[in-house]
């Protein structure tokens, strides 16, 4: 336990090194700009709130999505990864039951009464929503919640598809559990608790992969096929030893304004399994639809059949990724997330909104990667989709053209080159 002149001291002696090259790199470079990022969250904290008082680290990792592109929702197979960008909380409780989070990247306080638990009407669609909702379903399954101040500041990209939202919810998830449940709550509780939280507080009809991905870590496949005990699966990805990187970059388009057309993509899957007699799809024989399609289609028209063809395709695509993973054959591992790419572009057609066809920064971010990458790398859009980022996989011979050819577009700083996490959303220790 510390104060935050005695973790400031014990970050700048090194004690948090080796927990931060194991959460980011062991280049010394790296843990050095990590260090210097916490010590600066610990002073800011320090300014805010009652430095004196004991506090503690938290990170919640972004995630990348590797395959089943919008099939969570649906009771579906996906593959994701966390990544090495982060959210990280300093924070202390503060005996009562206030929550007051304060974000360098909004440069705000949201603030929270943690007795009243119910659904504020004025609040969804906004972060105060999310923590009320975490705290009210961490009650409901017989935990507790208490006030706390936090510092946050994070360096996932907010409406880039790489789960600020979900990697928040987890974060405020872990905080809850460590400081006020003695950890009972698994990461996949954590996950759903988010979920919870973002569906019913916040709003929004999401799935469940963005939180799993975030709150687990490292590379991992999710069966969603129970939602109530999604089965998850761990798996080491490395792609280093092939000599390639994982890029990420940022097309600069928002998630604002989209929420119609992601829910509208879950809607019109479940529509088609209405349609079967199931609930989702995962619960349709696939070969009956295709039986019925013409039905379908006079029902409820093409995009629907569309989107329902790309989630049995990419549901049966995120387990032969993952075999390929598992199998070490990575020229079929790049094939298939290619193949997967195709499938979110034609069928599921989440590249660019209908409301702003002028606008299509992930397309355009798909054609200039095929172009640099041609036979040799793989590429796609990955998470919500409409706006945001692309992923690829690039030789590390093409990264620097890939990198120039992608920045010279979308701005300097625009494309990332990541890493896979090992640890999801987590209180920092120097045990770590």
């Amino acid at each position: 336990m510390a104060n935050t002149t005695q973790l400031i001291e014990a970050l700048q002696r090194g004690d948090f090194d080796k927990a931060l090259g194991r959460l980011y790199s062991e280049d010394a470079n790296v843990v050095a700009k990590q260090r210097a990022r916490y010590i600066d969250a610990v002073k800011e904290f320090a300014k805010r709130f009652d430095s004196s008082r004991e506090v503690r680290l938290y990170s919640a990792p972004g995630r990348t999505e590797i395959g089943g592109n919008h099939t969570d929702h649906n009771h579906g197979v996906v593959m994701a990864a966390a990544v090495d960008l982060d959210m990280v909380a300093v924070v202390a409780q503060n005996n009562s039951t206030q929550v007051n989070i304060y974000s360098k990247n909004f440069e705000r306080t949201d603030s929270v009464d943690v007795s009243c638990l119910t659904v504020q009407e004025n609040e969804k669609g906004s972060s105060p929503s999310l923590i009320r909702g975490i705290a009210a379903r961490i009650v409901e399954l017989g935990g507790a919640v208490g006030g706390f101040d936090a510092y946050t500041t994070s360096d996932v990209l907010r409406g880039s598809g790489l789960s600020s939202s979900a990697a928040f919810e987890v974060l405020v998830g872990e905080i809850f559990n460590a400081e006020f449940n003695e950890g009972r709550f698994s990461a996949v509780d954590n996950a759903k608790i988010g979920q919870y939280a973002e569906n019913v507080f916040f709003d929004k009809p999401c799935g469940l992969m963005d939180q799993t991905a975030c709150a687990v870590g490292s590379a991992i496949t999710i069966d969603f096929k129970d939602p109530a005990a999604p089965i998850v699966d761990k798996i080491t990805f490395d792609i280093a030893k092939h000599g390639f990187c994982l890029c990420i970059t940022d097309t600069k388009g928002s998630h604002a304004d989209l929420t119609d057309d992601y829910a509208a993509i879950r809607s019109e899957m479940e529509s088609v399994a209405e349609f079967l007699g199931k609930k989702v799809l995962r619960d349709v024989d696939e070969n009956e639809f295709f039986a019925q399609i013409a039905a379908i289609r006079e029902k409820l028209g093409d995009r629907a059949v569309l989107r329902a063809i790309h989630f049995f395709a990419d549901c049966k695509r995120a387990r032969a990724l993952y075999e390929a993973v598992a199998d070490d054959r990575f020229d079929d591992f790049l094939r298939l997330i290619v193949d997967g790419g195709h499938s979110s572009f034609e069928y599921n057609q989440n590249a660019y909104s209908i409301k702003k066809p002028q606008e299509q920064g992930v397309a355009l971010g798909v054609a200039l990667s095929q172009r640099v990458l041609a036979e040799r790398g793989a590429w796609r859009l990955q998470g919500g989709g409409f706006a945001g980022t692309i992923q690829a996989f690039v030789p590390k011979d093409l990264l620097e053209q890939y990198r120039s050819t992608l920045e010279g577009v979308f701005g300097e700083g625009s494309c990332y080159v990541l890493n896979v996490r090992n640890y999801g959303a987590i209180q920092v220790t120097q045990e770590l």
